[in-house]
């Protein structure tokens, strides 16, 4: 009798079963697509003084320098998604194109979540379902190399213009970022994500040990695969686009006007990067953070603070905006669970 009752509802829990993971792909998909075009909308309608900005980024049109910028986006997440690639290397072979549409996809979710922090939400919808856990650790890998160049260059960047530029006078207006416990806290954060990054063999034999967390390990122990000089790769290509990101940002603000010489502005640029690692933002929040760290920091070497503002929130479109809408077409379209 009871295996009479099995077979009856075997094929109906087979049905419903079949019936969710097709509302997920063809409801889910669209939904995240509708929330993340909403989300963007409402982040760029929301600014202060859009129309003038947007005015000036028209005017700007003109400028072949701008559309270097605009090129360079594509190199930006070029350089990301051949890092990907090679982070995904462990997992499966994954081929440039599928590797573009993940980064794509990711960027268009961590634009919903604090510091970008959901990369991986996005990323993981490419990957193979029972590959999607495993890869959660080597975004977070990825992230590890990127935050470390970040933090490594705006202490370099910190401690050049603190003791080496000649420009004091124009510091002290700023003298808590130019204090010794900023300088200390970017310095002892660099070395812990470079210990983290390259000594994460040592990290995982910790973290093993921890009775509640063992069951992790079989998840996170791909990331200790990878070999020195893999590592070092990884490491180039995050630092070769954190000077894509440098180069854009000093190009658009000579777009706007913005008479800061390339030299220092270089510099300037690794304190507000790291001063964006620092602070806490979520994707509405984000672009008015950037402005405000960006006129802080650059405004000091300049009175064009329409200019500064203008050229963070040109960035900001370029680098994350247009990259989040082409990722969430990709996610339009994504089978997030198999079918069977």
């Amino acid at each position: 009798m009871l295996f009479a009752m099995g077979d009856l509802f075997l094929p109906i829990i087979s049905f419903l079963n079949k019936s969710i993971k097709l509302t997920v792909n063809y409801f889910l998909g669209p939904l995240l697509f509708v929330v993340l075009s909403y989300s963007l909308y409402k982040q760029i309608i929301n600014q202060p003084d859009l129309q003038t900005r947007w005015q000036q980024i028209k005017l700007s049109w003109e400028n072949p320098l701008f559309w270097l910028v605009f090129i360079l986006m594509f190199f930006n997440w070029g350089i990301e998604s051949a890092k990907w690639k090679l982070l995904m290397k462990p997992l499966e072979k994954i081929t440039l194109y599928k590797s573009i549409k993940s980064v794509f996809a990711g960027c268009s979710i961590t634009m919903l979540t604090p510091n970008r922090t959901g990369e991986f939400g996005g990323r993981i919808l490419f990957v193979k379902p029972e590959n999607r856990i495993k890869a959660i650790s080597t975004t977070i890998l990825g992230s590890v190399s990127q935050l470390a160049i970040t933090t490594f260059t705006g202490t370099i960047g910190l401690c050049y213009l603190k003791y080496f530029s000649g420009y004091e006078n124009q510091l002290e207006k700023l003298p808590w970022i130019f204090n010794d416990l900023f300088f200390f806290i970017s310095i002892l954060l660099t070395i812990i994500l470079l210990l983290l990054f390259f000594k994460i063999h040592f990290f995982i034999v910790i973290v093993s040990k921890l009775s509640f967390i063992k069951k992790l390990i079989i998840h996170i122990d791909i990331i200790d695969s990878f070999t020195s000089k893999e590592l070092l790769r990884i490491l180039m290509y995050s630092f070769i686009r954190y000077l894509v990101f440098i180069l854009q940002f000093i190009l658009m603000l000579h777009v706007m006007h913005v008479a800061i010489g390339f030299y220092i502005s270089f510099w300037l640029l690794t304190v507000f990067y790291l001063m964006m690692v620092l602070l806490p933002t979520i994707g509405f929040t984000e672009l008015p953070v950037r402005a405000a760290a960006s006129v802080l920091i650059l405004g000091l070497f300049s009175n064009n603070i329409l200019g500064i503002q203008v050229a963070s929130f040109g960035i900001w479109l370029i680098n994350l905006v247009i990259p989040a809408i082409i990722g969430s077409i990709f996610m339009f379209r994504i089978k997030i669970m198999k079918v069977k």
